[in-house]
This record gives C-alpha cells, structure tokens and sequence, in this order.
C-alpha cells in the first residue's frame, strides 16, 4: 500500500513548524520531508535538522540535474524538497510530510493528486505581526516584507483542503492531527490496509 502525502503551508509567523513537530513528536509513523534551501540558518537553526543548507550556486545545480520534487522563490531565497525524500518513502507505504508554501503545493499536486493539503492561517494579522517580532531575529523592513507577503500567501487558503487556525496551540495541533487520522481511514486507504479481512467478512461460507 501506497503511502500517504500530506503537505502543510502557512505565512511565516502562523506556527507552523511547532504544529508539525507536535504532531510528529506523537505520530512517529509519519516521515518529515527536510527542504534544501538556499538562505543561510537562523540563530538555532542546524543543517539537516531544520533544513538543508545550500549555497545559490548548488541549488541551481540540482534544479538542472531535476533532484527535486517541488522547488520555488520563497521571499528572495529558493525552497524545495528533494525527490529521494518523498518519492522511495511513499512507495514503501510511509506517509510523509511536508512543510511547503503554496507555490510549491501547486507543483506537487501535479504529480500527486490525492496528496493532502491543510493550510495554517493566525487567528489575527495583529497575532501574526506579534509572533514575528518575539523572534528577535528580523529587521523592520524584513518584518514589513514578511507582512506584506503573508497577506499574498494567506490569499491561496482555498487551494487547500483543510484550515486550520492557530488560535489556540492545543486545539490547533489536535486538528492537524485529527486530519491525518481522517485521512487514513479513507474508503480506499481501508480497502487497500484490509482486504484481506473484507474478503473474508464478505465470503459466503454457506
């Protein structure tokens, strides 16, 4: 059986890297896809934990060797997600994860239909102002940008299947869950894990 893909977009600043990792600290079933990159780390972020650190030049060298699964033009700086971490994983039944922004959503639906998609938007533009600034880590004009591109990023919500607001990180992190639990009770998805056992229930044994 075929794994599932799930994907997982939001502006910056809706908490989205907390929620999957709340969700993966309790599904360890679920694979997390680590993006490659080409913008340099934040202070405590580490290469190959939160991303795959790579210069212009490299990320450019794999978009023309076709290594990736999903690429895009993220505020100035290039995301994507590298075929051998998504492709093998789902082909042996393991369902992956990806944090993705929308550009790179579209691509992937391409190439995986019934892949799905949950969208994390704040519960306010004020809450999402606030959340960028306790990171301490960006200038005003990089937090006037950042906004400016949220607003761009939050407008494709309806591309998805699901959204979540991040109002309360309990319940928003019990939603996201919840989705996945959803998902793999699917008519298809249950068809495929048990029909051996369907077989059987349905056979006439006279």
């Amino acid at each position: 059986m075929r794994g599932t893909l799930y994907m997982v977009a939001a502006p910056s600043g809706a908490g989205k890297s907390s929620l999957v990792n709340a969700v993966l600290a309790r599904d360890p079933t679920i694979s997390l896809s680590i993006s490659f990159t080409s913008r340099g780390p934040r202070p405590g972020e580490r290469h190959a934990e939160h991303y795959h650190f790579v210069d212009d030049g490299e990320f450019q060298r794999m978009i023309g060797a076709g290594d990736f699964f999903e690429y895009a033009r993220v505020h100035g700086d290039w995301k994507g997600t590298a075929r051998q971490s998504v492709e093998p994983q789902l082909a042996l039944g393991r369902d992956v994860l990806l944090e993705i922004d929308w550009q790179g959503a579209r691509q992937v639906r391409e190439k995986v239909p019934d892949a799905v998609s949950i969208f994390i938007l704040p519960p306010s533009r004020q809450a999402l102002e606030d959340r960028m600034r306790r990171r301490a880590q960006d200038s005003e004009e990089t937090i006037a940008r950042r906004l400016a591109a949220a607003r761009e990023e939050m407008s494709h919500y309806g591309e998805f299947d699901y959204v979540i607001v991040n109002e309360d990180f309990a319940v928003a992190t019990e939603d996201l869950a919840s989705i996945i639990t959803a998902s793999r009770l699917r008519r298809e998805a249950q068809i495929a894990r048990h029909a051996r056992l369907i077989t059987q229930l349905l056979t006439d044994n006279g």
